[in-house]
């Protein structure tokens, strides 16, 4: 168990650019009603203690922003802890990191003025969208790599640049695994500008997934991120522009709800590193195997081999045997 001293003294010895405070919560299940009346007063005695232990008498206290949490709870049962944040602690906090959207509701009015950081699953760019329309400014987006590993590669812009009939909506991403692209000469994404659709064409990333060749994901992923570095940074514009609810709807309606299915194997999974359970299958087979006759092989010349411990007069025997032979 991570006690708080020595999560405060990691902070001390790293200084991260963020910190996010110890909150009492739970993965998976809802707390019980008995859990949810400590949840509260947990939180706030870890960060109490967080924030004396970041303190440091002899460099001041760390360049760290803090981030409290905001309880995946209702208001009302988080209220002595949100009103505590504002009272006591609002002067050393930088930040709110939630771990459900819902929970925006809880925040007080004197901590809204801070950034707020979501760990919410995040899994196509219309939840991204949705948690920027309630305020959201920071995100973990896992989709990115699950895409990448899929060997998909990502395929929308914000604000929508594409004047469709909204009949069909436009899908997120390109499954690169399909043969299709196997003779495309044109780069994954119209007028992208990234490292790999300046450099490489749709015909050699299939390739690369197809040879199993690590490169294929690295491309992908330098591909993916400069897409959704663009989306943000339409986003912003959007904002300023006063423009983001509508160009938020357009958006809906043009794209697919969801990533393509995967297709692919992505790099991460190899079956024959996992026990196999039930008698089921390898989850990805090896691609090459070893001949029986090369087995029958090897296996002689091991038994022919002299042992570790045999010197120079043993090997001249050996080998004296074998011309006579």
């Amino acid at each position: 168990m991570l006690e708080y001293t020595d999560y405060a003294e990691a902070v001390q010895k790293l200084r991260p650019d963020i910190v996010l405070g110890m909150g009492d919560v739970l993965f998976g299940h809802k707390p019980g009603v008995k859990r949810v009346d400590k949840m509260s007063d947990r939180t706030l005695g870890w960060m109490k203690e967080l924030v004396d232990g970041m303190r440091d008498q002899s460099n001041g206290t760390p360049r760290t922003a803090l981030f409290a949490p905001i309880l995946p709870i209702e208001a009302e049962q988080q209220s002595y802890y949100i009103d505590a944040l504002e009272d006591d602690l609002s002067a050393m906090v930088s930040g709110l990191v939630l771990y459900d959207l819902a929970s925006v509701e809880a925040i007080g009015k004197t901590l809204r003025h801070l950034p707020r950081l979501s760990l919410s699953e995040m899994s196509s760019p219309h939840k991204l969208l949705d948690a920027i329309a309630l305020g959201i400014d920071i995100f973990t987006i896992p989709f990115i790599t699950e895409a990448t590993e899929a060997g998909i590669a990502l395929d929308f812009s914000f604000p929508a640049t594409e004047d469709p009939d909204f009949s069909t909506r436009l899908q997120l991403g390109i499954d690169m695994w399909s043969f299709t692209h196997a003779t495309t000469l044109s780069p994954l994404r119209p007028d992208c500008t990234c490292y790999t659709c300046t450099n490489h064409h749709r015909a050699y990333v299939q390739h690369l997934l197809n040879a199993k060749e690590m490169l294929a994901w690295v491309l992908l992923q330098l591909h993916n991120h400069h897409v959704t570095d663009q989306f943000f940074a339409g986003v912003r514009t959007s904002i300023q522009n006063n423009t983001f609810e509508i160009d938020r709807q357009i958006f809906e309606k043009t794209y697919a709800a969801d990533l393509p299915e995967k297709t692919g194997q992505g790099p991460r999974v190899r079956g024959y590193q996992y026990k196999s359970e039930k008698g089921s299958k390898p989850k990805n087979p090896r691609a090459y195997n070893t001949l029986d006759d090369t087995k029958e092989k090897v296996a002689e010349t091991e038994a022919a081999l002299p042992s570790p411990s045999a010197d120079a007069s043993d090997l001249d025997k050996q080998v004296f045997a074998e011309e006579m032979e």
